[in-house]
């Protein structure tokens, strides 16, 4: 039981990692400093897509999913639903330069929206 929970936790981690690559920027609404976090997380999320590299939390989850499936695990919510999310059958080179230009963007107008906030609300 332990390491299917250890691999659906890194799982969860690899998934929550990847919404704040894409749309962390907005914490910098609340607190600036998010932006000196989210940053280098964006360019990291960007340069493992486009170098095509794989993230270290994906051997580290397959680690723990082999050590699992010799005790016997069997697919659950977690593995039918998020994996194909993360790990799509259909990811291409092509697809990986583009949904790393879409982070790219993504993060480009948010923040250019946060740098817009921030101005409103400094007295002129």
């Amino acid at each position: 039981m332990g390491y299917g929970l250890a691999a659906d936790l890194i799982l969860v981690l690899h998934l929550l990692f990847i919404v704040f690559v894409v749309f962390g920027g907005l914490l910098s609404l609340h607190r600036g400093y998010w932006a000196w976090v989210h940053l280098p997380a964006m360019i990291w999320g960007v340069w493992v897509e486009w170098a095509g590299l794989i993230c270290p939390l994906t051997p580290l989850e397959n680690h723990f999913r082999q050590l699992a499936s010799e005790q016997g695990y069997k697919e659950g919510f977690i593995e039918h639903y998020l994996v194909p999310l993360i790990y799509p059958e259909q990811l291409t080179i092509p697809l990986q330069w583009f949904s790393g230009g879409l982070v790219v963007i993504v993060n480009i107008y948010i923040y250019l929206y946060v740098r817009k906030k921030r101005a409103e609300g400094k007295p002129g």
